[in-house]
């Protein structure tokens, strides 16, 4: 039993002048001394149980006070407090039940309780009803008879508490079937609101899949159709093994520690995990940075591991409840599958409960079947209790097993339901089982707000990304990838290099290069050929290559895509990698994925495919590719009604870099404003929509001036337009020629009906005087929980004349306009910028010369550039 909070409760009110101040001095000191217990070790189910008893005490004495003893009324605990658990800001809920509607002082008197009980310092959540109307309110709403079903006798009539209790129970109402498939339809939804899935980045621990409020579903179907008080009675009944309630219980008491320390933090009733407050929590639970794996990094991988676990029974618990309830007058209806497996009512199970320890290898052949018998609605929850204990089979030899290998890549070939067994692989255990280093990356977070997911279900979402290009029906989402995927012969190495893609992560070292070596053994083991395993190790190393070179070069310039060609080799690799990586990007963070990142590898595939066609020892020259562009867009032009000569005066004052980075529809839609215009003293803003590109492009064009470029970011990003690649010209006779290329915040097209805006803003901007600092848009919340140096790294492009400068700094508002204005201040050329938003990083390229058009190769120059941009960045 836990400890009084107060020992001298009795005493002090005994002795109170001010029964209000010392009530709430009384309650203040509570709290202060559920910390102290906590911070020393204290058991938080005690803690928990401690809080509530306290409670409990506070309220009898203040319902003595205010409420007459011959009143009609009862004093009912509910909820959470009903339950007896109550952390530091938990909401106290009570009902007060009447006899009659209460008028006139009996009125008063309850509201003055309440009044007084805020005013103490409790958060209290009242109901003033009758009999009748808990009864009416229970029938309409499951929620509220959950509630009751929960309930205490604190003061009052308890004989009134009882036949209260009678009224509301499973006999009278909400039967236990109807009850569980009501609890079971309100899980669902709560579930969808969280995206059905445990991982989210900053998670609600109460109502999150796995979270509190999924131990407390199965407790409430124990109680309202098993009649039983604690979940310890499932061990009598079956439906729990020790093993299962001791998880559990464990659990629970993890979570109760996490939220008790998240309210004693916050000092408020909030059951989100926020950022600022997992790192907080780590450190006060002795987490502690590591090489390889932060201190909040550890301690939310152990967060997911366990609600992973409450998930897994949760899920196992309730489809046995519902076998029990629903089904429990419906015989079962046998189908045999072979002799390990049966179906029963459209549920794979197994034929005997030692088929397991007989024939380990059925652990596999169970998934396959699944994939080949799609009619098959799931697996039996017996079942998966058999196969969770039966895990320890799955050793290094069973991993050598020809048998096992063998199953294991047939489920990989299957023309269906590959994710889905992958999916349920891993559910059950069975996927870290048969990979251990699978094992190591489960519930493994990475505290940046650029990997949405752990890296298990990120991998997991990315299987699932590529079993999508296969299918007819969604071939219109990606075209492209769903025609490559067609043409693949062994689709199968695919899914073995996404499983392996990110396995080293969190070990310290290149993962990529780890994960290589990984993938190459497993396929190895597995006896493919030495050519499909180094394919699957190519695919693994390099499966950045693509997205890098896609957001950071210039994929426009042949020499690049020579280069990329060069590295990719043949087709048949660049099919692979251009696979891995939109699916992989995809399933880094859904919500980041644009159609300005898919026209960006698309058009990247289609030139190395076209360099990989040619030959990479014939490879197009930038001469040959400029006059094609020149060509078409000329024709353009002329059919605009604009001459040869004009267009030959105004191409004469452009660089040879404007026409290798832009398209010939770009060259002449530039090319058409620039020409119905003299006069550039006033900007000229124009939009449009960019088809091929993925994204709206505005083009501004204005008699070049000091910080021209700096001030146009600034209003771009207060416009809240997202700057993917920004490109410079100045014409020989000092025009600015500025493109942008941009999205909304939220990875949408500009909505035509803001172009209007857009221009306004944009010219009146312009032609105001620039101010000495320009104002930036405050950080999010969540931008502000993360910090870290600026990293600058500058090479040449020996090539082309120009110097490379890459920034890593955290993302802000106007960011970028701070990066122009440092290198105006340097005197130095931006021709153009590649902006990559990682999470809270911006990770930037830009392209540089000096003042007359070089490269800057002066040691002195560059380190000056490199201090002015750390000391403006940091």
């Amino acid at each position: 039993m836990p400890t009084s909070l107060i020992p001298d409760l009795d005493q002090r009110l005994a002795q109170a002048t001010d029964p209000l101040a010392t009530f709430r001095d009384i309650v203040a000191r509570s709290r202060i001394i559920l910390g102290e217990r906590f911070t020393a070790g204290d058991s938080v189910e005690d803690l928990v149980h401690a809080r509530s008893d306290f409670v409990d005490q506070i309220l009898q004495r203040a319902w003595r006070h205010f409420i007459a003893a011959d009143t009609d009324a009862t004093l009912v605990a509910v909820g959470g407090y009903g339950r007896g658990e109550l952390h530091p800001a938990s909401d106290v809920d009570v009902l007060i039940l009447v006899g009659a509607m209460p008028t006139g002082k009996i009125a008063e008197s309850i509201e003055q309780l309440v009044t007084f009980l805020w005013d103490i310092g409790l958060e209290i959540g009242h109901s003033v009803r009758t009999l009748e109307q808990c009864v009416d309110a229970a029938i309409a709403d499951v929620t509220i008879v959950t509630n009751l079903m929960e309930s205490r006798f604190l003061a009052g009539n308890e004989d009134q508490y009882r036949e209260m209790k009678a009224a509301t129970g499973p006999d009278r109402i909400w039967p236990g079937d109807a009850f569980f498939s009501a609890k079971c339809e309100e899980q669902k939804a709560r579930h969808a609101r969280f995206g059905d899935t445990a991982y989210n980045l900053e998670p609600n621990i109460k109502s999150n899949p796995g979270g509190l409020r999924d131990i407390q579903m199965i407790g409430w179907v124990v109680k309202r159709h098993f009649r039983a008080e604690r979940l310890s009675e499932l061990l009598h009944q079956g439906f729990l093994t020790d093993a299962e309630y001791h998880a559990l219980k464990e659990g629970q008491f993890h979570l109760w520690k996490i939220r008790f320390a998240l309210h004693l933090l916050t000092g408020r009733h909030d059951d989100r995990l926020l950022f600022e407050h997992q790192r907080s929590i780590a450190r006060q639970f002795g987490y502690c940075d590591a090489d390889s794996n932060l201190a909040v990094e550890q301690f939310m991988q152990d967060y997911y591991r366990t609600v992973m676990e409450l998930n897994r029974l949760n899920e196992m618990l309730l489809q046995l409840f519902q076998e029990a309830i629903l089904y429990q007058s419906r015989p079962c209806d046998i189908i045999r599958i072979n002799n390990r497996f049966q179906s029963c009512n459209g549920y794979i199970e197994a034929s005997s409960a030692a088929i397991f320890a007989r024939y380990p290898i059925a652990i596999l052949e169970l998934f396959l079947i699944l994939q080949e018998h799609p009619e098959l609605k799931g697996v039996r929850a017996s079942t998966i209790r058999l196969i969770r204990a039966h895990l320890h089979l799955i050793d290094d030899r069973y991993r050598h097993d020809i048998r096992a290998r063998s199953l294991f890549l047939e489920i990989l070939r299957q023309p269906q339901g590959v994710s889905h067994a992958l999916q349920r692989m891993h559910l059950y255990g069975v996927l870290a089982a048969y990979i251990p280093a699978f094992a190591d990356i489960t519930g493994r977070m990475q505290f940046d707000l650029f990997h949405v997911f752990t890296v298990d279900e990120h991998t997991l979402i990315l299987l699932r990304n590529l079993r999508r290009f296969s299918v007819p029906e969604f071939a219109d989402e990606f075209p492209l990838c769903s025609q490559v995927f067609g043409q693949l012969i062994k689709p199968e190495l695919l899914y073995i290099a996404g499983l392996f893609h990110d396995i080293a992560k969190g070990r310290g070292g290149n993962h990529a290069v780890l994960g290589a070596e990984d993938a190459k053994a497993f396929c190895k083991l597995h006896d493919l050929s030495d050519y499909d395993a180094e394919m699957v190790a190519w695919i693994v190393r390099n499966h950045l290559l693509m997205s890098m070179t896609a957001q950071r070069k210039d994929i426009e310039d042949p020499l690049i895509v020579q280069e990329f060609a060069s590295l990719i080799g043949d087709r048949s690799r660049l099919d692979y990698l251009y696979l891995l990586t939109v699916a992989d990007i995809r399933a880094t963070n859904p919500k980041r994925w644009t159609s300005w990142k898919s026209s960006l590898l698309n058009r990247l595939y289609h030139s190395t495919r076209q360099t990989l066609i040619r030959g990479l020892e014939s490879p197009m020259g930038q001469d040959e590719l400029i006059q094609a562009k020149q060509a078409e867009a000329r024709r353009l032009l002329n059919k605009q009604g604009f001459d040869s000569e004009r267009i030959n005066r105004l191409w004469i004052e452009l660089s040879l870099e404007y026409f290798l980075q832009n398209d010939p529809e770009e060259i002449a839609w530039h090319g058409s404003i620039i020409l119905s215009e003299k006069d550039f003293s006033k900007p000229r803003i124009a939009l449009r929509k960019s088809v091929s590109r993925g994204c709206n492009e505005i083009f501004i064009v204005q008699n070049d001036r000091k910080n021209l470029f700096a001030q146009c970011t600034m209003l771009i990003d207060q416009l809240h337009l997202n700057i993917l690649e920004a490109r410079i010209q100045t014409t020989d006779s000092s025009i600015a020629l500025n493109s942008f290329f941009v999205l909304e915040v939220d990875g949408q097209h500009i909505d035509p009906e803001r172009n209007g805006e857009i221009q306004e803003i944009l010219e009146y901007g312009l032609q105001e005087s620039i101010p000495e600092k320009l104002n930036a848009r405050p950080l999010s919340r969540r931008l502000q929980q993360f910090s870290s140096k600026s990293e600058i790294s500058i090479s040449q492009d020996i090539k082309n004349h120009h110097t490379l400068l890459h920034i890593k700094s955290m993302d802000r508002p106007g960011l970028l306009s701070l990066i122009a204005s440092v290198l105006v201040e340097q005197g130095l050329r931006l021709l153009n910028a590649k902006i990559t938003t990682l999470g809270a990083v911006a990770d930037d390229v830009f392209t540089l010369t000096d003042d007359e058009g070089r490269a800057i190769e002066s040691p002195v120059q560059l380190e000056q550039l490199t201090e002015a941009l750390l000391v403006r960045l940091d």
